[in-house]
């Protein structure tokens, strides 16, 4: 079995959320894990049995975070709720039926849980570090040397 360990699903379902950052090609990705609300306590599984999920930390409707350092995923009753609009995401299938991103899904990032712990497992994802890259403060993502004046 390969994977990166990535942290226990006790400290995703603790946190309520958890978000690291990762390469894929040339560009770094947020992602962030959610507990999925509809499967049963449990630390084994993959596929539609698994306790927790991960998303690309973007929602579909603008470039924006769901996952931010500090506060973490805002969820309520199996959703993860974008904090500019108030669309909500299905924290296991990542689809959105309400609000600005209604009828988009969010992209996944495919992980595996064994033995109470989670594995990055996406062949197309490098593992950089836990947390998100530092933020600007204008809910756009990660900041970028173009705010900088010298």
């Amino acid at each position: 079995m390969s994977g990166y360990r990535l942290t226990a699903v006790e400290t995703v379902r603790e946190e309520g959320s958890w978000a690291f950052t990762a390469r894929e090609g040339d560009e770094d990705r947020e992602v962030f894990l959610v507990p999925c609300a509809d499967e049963p306590d449990g630390g084994a599984g993959t596929g539609e049995d698994q306790p927790v999920r991960a998303w690309i930390n973007r929602c579909t409707h603008e470039d924006q975070r769901l996952h931010r350092e500090g506060v973490g995923a805002v969820t309520r009753g199996g959703s993860v709720v974008c904090p500019k609009h108030g669309s909500a995401f299905d924290t296991c299938e990542g689809s959105c039926d309400n609000g600005e991103a209604a009828g988009t899904t969010l992209r996944s990032i495919d992980v595996e849980v064994r033995d109470g712990a989670v594995f990055l497992i996406d062949d197309d994802l490098t593992y950089l570090y836990e947390g998100l890259p530092d933020d600007d403060g204008d809910d756009q993502g990660p900041a970028s040397s173009s705010h900088l004046t010298f």
